[in-house]
């Protein structure tokens, strides 16, 4: 079941992509749908298995690599960590998988595009279910390539282009991290498998590294390096630049990136560390602070975008702060559990997006929409559930797992539990009022669009409304279902072993928080809900009065903190300008000069003086034997003389 599980993608990916030709645009489709559906469903079962019966398991593939004492197998490590990814991770796939059939029915490529789907679910699952740091490098830079692919499907495009590039320059910035990190655990532990480690490291958790004639600690460094790559796959500030460019990807590619493969790997791989993390309080702080940092910075922004895709994918990078700060408290099963109903909203999100870009000829810019809900009234009905999940209202599946995160953080009783607390308790509320933004400005008011677009505007096709429609049902009913197993009172029997607690457990803490502590997150949510029809129903004019009165807070946010820019100022164009001094002064004025520009000039002044003997006439070539024969015997005279 568990091979079939993983391997169903890459089948579909190999027969879409070499035979794609003879299978045609609907076989291709057809093909790569049913292999992930059926992946899918296996994994349901297959979670039940692991969750609530028989435990974990281990399947051996083959021995992979053998260099003297170093042995890699290629396994299929599964506990509830891995079944809860693999369910996750099929069941959003499947659903992105057939709602393209509607979404690409004009592209000319769709075989290549079902194919590079099936491959980016593939190489996630080999993530998820790697029982070594080599296997799950392999996933990891399998997923990085996956992306670059699907962001840049759009090859004719130059901005699609620029993101696929970035989206894998930035995130080579994290895997050298990771890689690091992989090296120093080998180093230090002389094994890449998992259970090994985990088993190696309370015995050295007091020892140092020395490196640059500093003593560090080791499991702190190692946590840190891991982390590192985190934050690149993952988006957290300071490497989530290549995240809102990713958007210039089909939808289908976004809501498959966000919502459950490449942004939640760096999740999945804290919470897999999580025996080494939990052995370093300053790692855990670390995460804990930059998941809390990004939270609040990523909400800021998406309250100033005007592209409908930018706004849910600053949210992503925003949600994803969550998870990492309930990491960084310990509070893995809560981590874990937002991860999986964060997948259902945010896929619903963003397909219903593209349902929306879909019914008005492609146009994303939220201010050249309004008034059409009528139009649109099932997209209209499922971007209201995906946002009353998002920003944790009661009942929906938010609400379960956002609240548990605050709580954790609260019940942690530290600084750092703390100021994550406050960060995300703010995130909350410009969570709500950006959620709310988007849906006032997109579906009510005036509309702003031109007459033509404004006369096309119709419901999307019922092969893309269905996966939306059972989006909808997990983002209503996965919180309520899932919570007694991941964070409730039968957590422990749940997890078993895949998560490592040392210490007080703060999700025990997050039952026990006073009622304000419960309270206040949904309090917050309304507000910001108020205020968002405040400024863009009742008081239309509010937020422009707001941005002019506060212009430079504005353009910081519309610009998202700068960071493009200075990144440019500080890597880009000095990379770009080393470059060019490379190219002109080394390149081409000493390599090419003495290298093979100068090989082949001294070849052509040989060649035109020699040229110069042949001047067609008789008595010279003859001048030239007589003189040729001289040299010859006044050497050889001298040399019998010698």
């Amino acid at each position: 079941m568990t091979v079939a599980i993983v391997f169903l993608p890459l089948l579909g990916a190999i027969l879409a992509g070499l035979f794609g030709r003879f299978l045609g645009r609907r076989g291709s489709q057809i093909l790569t749908c049913l292999l992930l559906a059926v992946s899918a469903l296996l994994s349901i079962p297959l979670l039940y298995k692991v969750g609530f019966g028989s435990g974990p398991f281990t399947v051996v593939l083959l021995d992979w690599i053998h260099v003297g004492t170093f042995n890699v197998s290629w396994a299929l490590k599964v506990d509830t960590l891995t079944a809860v990814m693999l369910f996750t991770v099929t069941m959003i796939s499947a659903l992105v998988h057939i709602y393209s059939i509607g979404y690409m029915s004009h592209d000319p490529s769709v075989p290549r595009f079902m194919s590079y789907l099936s491959l980016f679910t593939f190489f996630m699952l080999m993530l998820v279910t790697a029982d070594n740091l080599v296997q799950m490098f392999f996933g990891w830079e399998g997923v990085g390539l996956s992306s670059y692919l699907l962001i840049g499907f759009w090859s004719d495009r130059p901005s699609a282009n620029a993101a696929a590039i970035k989206a894998f320059v930035v995130n080579r910035v994290g895997d050298f991290g990771f890689m690091l990190g992989i090296a120093g655990i080998y180093l230090s532990f002389d094994s890449a498998h998992l259970d090994t480690i985990f088993a190696a490291a309370p015995a050295m958790a007091g020892q140092s590294l020395h490196l640059f004639g500093m003593d560090l600690p080791l499991i702190t460094t190692l946590c840190l390096l891991l982390f590192l790559g985190a934050m690149g796959k993952s988006a957290q500030i300071g490497l989530h630049t290549w995240l809102p460019d990713a958007m210039e990807g089909p939808t289908p590619v976004s809501a498959l990136i966000h919502a459950a493969t490449m942004v939640t790997a760096g999740v999945f791989m804290v919470a897999r560390m999580s025996p080494l993390f939990e052995l370093s309080e300053a790692a855990l702080s670390t995460v804990a602070f930059i998941g809390a940092t990004t939270a609040i910075f990523a909400a800021t922004v998406a309250c100033t975008q005007n592209d409908i895709k930018k706004v849910i994918a600053y949210s992503t990078c925003s949600q994803l702060g969550y998870m990492f700060f309930a990491l960084g408290v310990g509070a893995y099963p809560a981590a874990i559990f937002h991860l999986m109903t964060h997948a259902f909203f945010k896929a619903m999100l963003f397909l219903g997006a593209g349902s929306v870009i879909h019914a008005m000829s492609d146009e994303q810019d939220m201010r050249r929409m309004g008034g059409i809900w009528k139009n649109i009234k099932v997209t209209y009905a499922i971007m209201w559930i995906g946002s009353l999940s998002l920003a944790g209202l009661p009942v929906f599946a938010g609400y379960y797992s956002k609240d548990m995160i605050l709580e954790a953080a609260w019940g942690a009783h530290s600084a750092i539990g703390q100021y994550a607390f406050w960060m995300g308790a703010a995130a909350a509320l410009l969570t709500a009022f950006y959620s709310w933004r988007l849906l006032f400005m997109t579906f009510h008011g005036a509309p702003r669009a031109d007459e033509k677009v404004m006369a096309h505007i119709h419901e999307s096709p019922l092969v893309m409304l269905i996966p939306l429609g059972l989006l909808a049902v997990g983002a209503v009913f996965a919180g309520m279902a899932g919570y007694d197993a991941f964070v409730g009172e039968d957590r422990m029997h749940f997890w078993k072993a895949a998560l490592a607690v040392v210490g007080p457990d703060p999700i025990e803490a997050a039952h026990h928080v006073g009622e304000a502590v419960k309270l206040l997150p949904v309090v917050i949510a309304l507000v910001g809900i108020g205020v968002a029809y405040a400024f863009y129903m009742a008081r239309p004019a509010w937020p422009g009065r707001l941005a002019a009165m506060l212009p430079g807070v504005y353009r910081l946010l519309l610009n998202k903190w700068y960071f493009d820019e200075a990144y440019e100022a500080l890597f880009i164009r000095p990379a770009f300008a080393l470059g060019r001094i490379l190219w002109k002064q080394g390149d081409v004025g000493i390599i090419d000069r003495l290298g093979p520009d100068g090989v082949s000039w001294a070849a052509r002044q040989v060649a035109r003086r020699t040229a110069r003997l042949q001047s067609g006439y008789v008595y010279h070539y003859a001048f030239a034997m007589i003189i040729g024969l001289a040299v010859f015997v006044t050497a050889y005279v001298i040399g019998m003389e010698g």
